[in-house]
């Protein structure tokens, strides 16, 4: 009895993860519907199929509710057998858990099958957001496209209208140019008026390093020695290169 009512339960284990796996897929599947950059007014084929796959994975059924717990314990899925859904493995699962001795049951088990629920609420909750999500998603883009509709037949009724809204339009977007100039414009004075200050500023350090340097007696000279030896060496140094590179061209 304990190996039968193992082997139930891992088998009935495998089914409900795998189930869990395809929900999961079917979720991923769902959610692109409500990201489409142009929804239909009405849910295609593929959305109804993908929403009723969900469903049909997600609802009670009871083909398998009533089984005994030895038939549960027994039972072996064939290939012309439908696989119950999520509820019904559940329910076998408490079953299964509920049959053991009370000395021989597995907190394990028990964990496991909570999980199974928890996962399965999670599930129901996760339908209901996208489903709410799609409907809001197709309302809106079908209000916009009304309003757009309503529009265009107004415009298309009086043309005279529909001039003057062009107009007023190109006029919008041309003070928007001008408003994108203007700050454009507003930027470049604001940094021509910090250079200004900077250019002050720099030169109001100069006149301080100056005024400093008058006050030292002999650093004026010192400054002027120090610059005339580099100019010096920048002499020599001119000289050398020019007679290394006339050299070059008198061996080539």
């Amino acid at each position: 009895m304990s190996v039968s009512t193992g082997n139930g339960w891992a088998q009935l284990r495998h089914q409900a993860r795998s189930l869990e796996s395809q929900t999961e897929s079917y979720f991923h599947k769902y959610s692109q519907f409500s990201t489409a950059s142009n929804i239909p007014p009405k849910p295609t084929d593929d959305e109804q199929q993908t929403e009723a796959q969900i469903k049909d994975l997600l609802i009670q059924v009871h083909k398998h509710l009533h089984q005994s717990p030895s038939q549960s314990a027994s039972y072996e899925q064939t290939a012309d057998t439908p696989s119950p859904q999520r509820e019904a493995l559940i329910a076998q699962l408490s079953r299964l858990l509920d049959s053991e001795p009370a000395l021989t049951t597995s907190a394990l088990k028990s964990n496991n099958l909570t999980r199974h629920r928890e996962v399965l609420l999670e599930h129901r909750r996760e339908l209901a957001r996208l489903t709410s999500t799609i409907a809001d998603t197709r309302n809106r883009a079908n209000l916009l496209s009304n309003v757009r509709s309503d529009i265009d037949a107004y415009r298309s009724s009086n043309p005279a209208t529909a001039e003057a809204d062009y107009m007023l339009d190109e006029r919008q977007r041309i003070d928007r140019s001008h408003s994108v100039a203007d700050g454009v414009l507003s930027q470049a004075y604001a940094i021509n008026e910090q250079f200004g200050v900077q250019r002050e500023t720099l030169a109001s350090v100069n006149r301080r390093i100056v005024g400093a340097a008058s006050q030292v007696p002999g650093l004026n000279s010192l400054i002027g020695r120090i610059g005339a030896k580099k100019r010096r060496d920048g002499i020599i140094l001119g000289s050398f290169i020019a007679f290394c590179f006339l050299l070059l061209l008198y061996f080539m």
